[in-house]
């Protein structure tokens, strides 16, 4: 494979799953890890991902509040719009980090009443802005990489919240649940399911049939997945087994 191909396989991959590891880049694209070092710094230094140890994240994952280019947007609006739909007045939601997340809360109504609980700096800054919103952050030790906070404090905190919902991004789903990379942010996000009475994971189509090592939870644990297809689309013939509720 030519770098040019390697290095599109990478940025490909950064913009479906937010973070890659030098060394499943090494295997799936048959080559040393020197050479994905390589690859990544290059691409780095081209300003079109953040190099970070072990791998790489994606600039657009890696977000402030001013404008960014973020990976499929017209897709993460569809997703942000069904699930500000599920959001009525007096609720307390539970929201995680991440692109899609930030678009649901660029969506609410500027007449919602309601409470948010974060652990993503960024998400509680947007929240900022909303004129009739509650936005509680939950802080502790911060994950450079992911700008959200986790530790045993934050998981600890989460146990005494009984949110109506929560909403998480996807990292990796398949027919065997939703996985990640990241141990700390996985207990995290197991806490937050835990933590509400309901949870829908907002995810693009292109991470459907796709896993990551770690695994988060089974399908059956979540009552909805939120993506830009209609619930009634083939690419989820194969998750209908589950429980959850497709939008």
């Amino acid at each position: 494979m030519l770098k040019r191909e390697r290095q599109s396989f990478i940025v490909q991959q950064l913009n479906i799953h937010n973070k890659v590891l030098s060394a499943d880049l090494s295997v799936q694209l048959q080559v040393s890890e020197d050479t994905v070092r390589r690859d990544l710094q290059e691409l780095s230094d081209e300003g079109r991902l953040l190099k970070v140890h072990g791998g790489a994240l994606s600039s657009a994952y890696h977000f402030t509040l001013q404008d960014n280019k973020v990976y499929a947007l017209r897709e993460k609006q569809v997703i942000a719009r069904k699930a500000v739909g599920l959001i009525k007045d007096g609720m307390l939601v539970l929201l995680a980090g991440g692109t899609t997340i930030r678009e649901l809360v660029k969506a609410l109504p500027p007449t919602l009443n309601a409470t948010f609980v974060t652990i993503s700096i960024p998400i509680a800054l947007e929240l900022l802005h909303h004129p009739t919103c509650e936005v509680i952050f939950i802080g502790n030790r911060l994950s450079k990489n992911t700008q959200v906070a986790t530790g045993a404090e934050v998981v600890t905190k989460l146990k005494n919240i009984k949110a109506d919902l929560c909403f998480m991004g996807v990292n990796s789903i398949d027919v065997s649940g939703i996985s990640d990379l990241e141990w700390e942010i996985i207990e995290v996000k197991k806490a937050m399911i835990g933590a509400a009475k309901k949870t829908a994971c907002l995810s693009i189509a292109e991470k459907l049939h796709s896993t990551q090592k770690l695994k988060v939870c089974e399908l059956n644990d979540i009552d909805m997945l939120i993506t830009e297809l209609p619930g009634s689309s083939e690419a989820f013939n194969d998750y209908r087994f589950a429980t959850m509720e497709i939008l």
